[in-house]
């Protein structure tokens, strides 16, 4: 009896425990996220088994642009509400309302930032895993060492798996004027 007195105490112990180190990675990412006003970052993206390669900035809040490595020198810009993908070899741009897009949980720091607050986290030795439920499911995925976002897991709007991992360049860089313009319809 006194052996399993000792085991419910080093065990209530270490799950006190886990849940403070749990909190305190969470708020140091948010401390980390709130000092945050840009990012620059290379990625892949797989959607539907569909592996494309790029890089992007991002400037908190609601801008975007990201230039694929592919054939059709894809660009994709989000400028607030309005998103633009543009097929450079083709001179072709096509737009969509950004108001359903999954984007919207990463280009808004208060959205990421009530996905790590509220997320349930899971860790491992080299990542920190948040999934947060909402309308859909999303997982953020932040470096355990760095606390860098590492990218992210959603399903979109139209049943697509997108899984996107990134690596960051640079932080807090200040982009030229114009760099998140969308392209004028024509």
């Amino acid at each position: 009896m006194l052996v399993n007195v000792k085991f419910y105490k080093i065990f209530t112990i270490f799950i006190l425990l886990s849940v403070n180190l749990s909190a305190d990675e969470k708020d140091q990412i948010v401390t980390q996220l709130n000092n945050l006003k840009s990012l620059e970052f290379t990625f892949n993206q797989v959607v539907n088994d569909k592996t494309e390669k790029g890089s992007c900035l991002l400037e908190f809040p609601g801008k975007l642009k990201c230039d694929y490595f592919d054939d059709k020198k894809k660009e994709l810009i989000i400028n607030k509400k309005r998103l633009a993908i543009t097929q450079k070899r083709y001179d072709k741009t096509y737009y969509y309302p950004i108001s359903k897009s999954p984007f919207l949980n990463i280009l808004y720091k208060d959205k990421l930032l009530e996905i790590v607050k509220s997320g349930k986290l899971e860790l491992s030795d080299r990542i920190i895993k948040l999934v947060y439920l909402e309308e859909n499911e999303i997982t953020v995925f932040f470096d355990k060492k760095t606390l860098d976002l590492k990218g992210w897991q959603i399903i979109d709007q139209y049943n697509n798996n997108i899984n996107f991992s990134l690596n960051i360049v640079a932080k807090n860089d200040v982009f030229k004027k114009g760099t998140f313009k969308i392209p004028e319809m024509n």
